[in-house]
């Protein structure tokens, strides 16, 4: 088998086969093949597009390149969610305890963020003690002790796929929907998880802009993992706006608190609740209405709460600097922005919103940037909601008050006070397919 003849049938519109793509990342993760053979094969897939079977094969063979995680040790059906990524998405921090309250299984593998977009692991790690890096054994003891655990992703899940990413991000190929399918769907496939959720994003805030570039990625990433023997739904959800109120690492996790006691943004409340009842139909857990009663009562009566607290000591967390947590951080210095007229609060960019927080030093821009978990963004009036001359829009909170300006000219660019009603658009879209 040479290369070449795989570069060229490829080139051609044809469609590979699972021995070729097992050659190339073979050849690949060897570092046996050189750079200019590797771009051009995926320029050619950038170009040519792929059939649903072939980048399911793909996605299989990437996911084989490295470990496979092995859940067979943890009780019932193990219900992945994943989302795209979006500003303020605390999601998981939700959906994890929330989900083994209500009796399902949660083995979460996470990753840490760069850009815009944080990470579940950075979110967990702004609580002093909090350790993301578990055995597998100590995993599997802790989801089957809890209900739910959660870990950093090992440096050997999918290396195929990093070497891939790698490549697409010089090679202005980033945007192909069949390569970012297989990326997502490789790690999943890797997890170990016996189903999947996915949150698709769609809007300024996401990967995907458009409702159509959103559904076609999640009708490949569910045939992927149709095609690969998991049970797989989507859901399309609004990313126009940041998700509840908060944009930081520590101000994300207190928000997640207060949805689990039964408060916080109705937003990010109302898509909780839906995406956990879909996660404990997928777990055969009853039908969707009973799930949804069963997630109400569990945020009523304290118990999601109860696991999340369980959840954070047991993997080493200090609870207490949640709700007091001058205990490890110094008060971050706080600027308010406030509405220069009357009118309707709209966000111009949801994009623009994740920069400025980064910008603020709650994410990195590099893999060595360092952050501060208090840094990030609170808004205090509600988006697509009337607003006072005066009134504070929101509030932006870091360590280091030398960042503040260029933050606050770029939330300038984002955030508008308009004399129209803007257009409300549905948070949720549940894509059957």
């Amino acid at each position: 088998m040479r290369m070449y003849d795989i570069l060229e049938k490829k080139a051609d519109g044809g469609t590979l086969n699972k021995e070729e793509m097992e050659y190339f990342v073979r050849k690949l993760c060897a570092d046996e093949l050189p750079d200019y053979q590797a771009a051009a094969l995926i320029m050619a897939i950038y170009t040519r597009g792929m059939s649903d079977t072939e980048a399911a094969q793909f996605t299989d063979v990437m996911a084989k390149s490295g470990d496979q995680v092995d859940l067979s040790g943890i009780r019932g059906i193990k219900v992945d969610k994943h989302s795209t990524g979006g500003i303020g998405d605390k999601t998981t921090l939700i959906l994890g305890p929330l989900a083994a309250a209500c009796g399902g299984t949660v083995a979460k593998m996470s990753g840490r963020g760069l850009g815009f977009t944080g990470g579940t692991i950075d979110k967990l790690e702004s609580i002093p003690g909090f350790r993301t890096a578990l055995s597998e054994e100590e995993f599997v003891r802790l989801v089957n002790e809890n209900g739910f655990a959660l870990t950093g992703q090992t440096a050997n899940v999918a290396p195929a796929d990093k070497k891939i990413y790698a490549m697409r991000d010089v090679t202005a190929t980033v945007s192909s929907v069949p390569l970012i399918a297989s990326s997502i769907m490789s790690k999943k496939l890797a997890s170990g998880a016996d189903k999947f959720l996915l949150d698709v994003k769609v809007g300024s805030g996401a990967l995907m802009k458009t409702a159509e570039e959103a559904k076609r990625l999640a009708r490949l990433m569910t045939a992927i993992g149709r095609e690969n023997g998991r049970e797989t739904e989507a859901v399309l959800t609004n990313m126009d706006r940041p998700l509840g109120k908060a944009v930081g690492n520590l101000l994300e996790v207190q928000e997640a608190v207060e949805v689990l006691k039964g408060e916080g943004p109705a937003d990010l409340r109302e898509l909780c609740l839906y995406l956990v009842s879909r996660m404990l139909v997928l777990g055969g857990l009853g039908t969707e209405e009973d799930c949804r009663k069963r997630a109400e009562k569990a945020l009523a009566d304290g118990s999601a709460l109860a696991v999340f607290e369980r959840f954070v000591i047991c993997q080493g967390g200090d609870l207490d600097v949640i709700y007091r947590p001058e205990k490890a951080y110094r008060t971050p210095v706080c600027r308010e922005i406030r509405a220069e007229k009357s009118g309707w609060f709209t966000v111009v960019s949801a994009e623009d919103i994740g920069k400025a927080s980064v910008r603020l030093g709650a994410g990195r821009l590099a893999k060595e940037d360092a952050i501060d978990y208090t840094a990030g963004i609170y808004f205090r009036a509600d988006v697509e909601e009337p607003v006072e001359k005066g009134e504070v829009l929101c509030r932006i909170y870091g360590a280091d008050e030398s960042r503040f300006d260029e933050a606050e000219m770029i939330l300038s660019r984002a955030l508008r006070v308009t004399e129209e009603e803007p257009e409300k658009k549905p948070l949720i879209e549940f894509i059957k397919l």
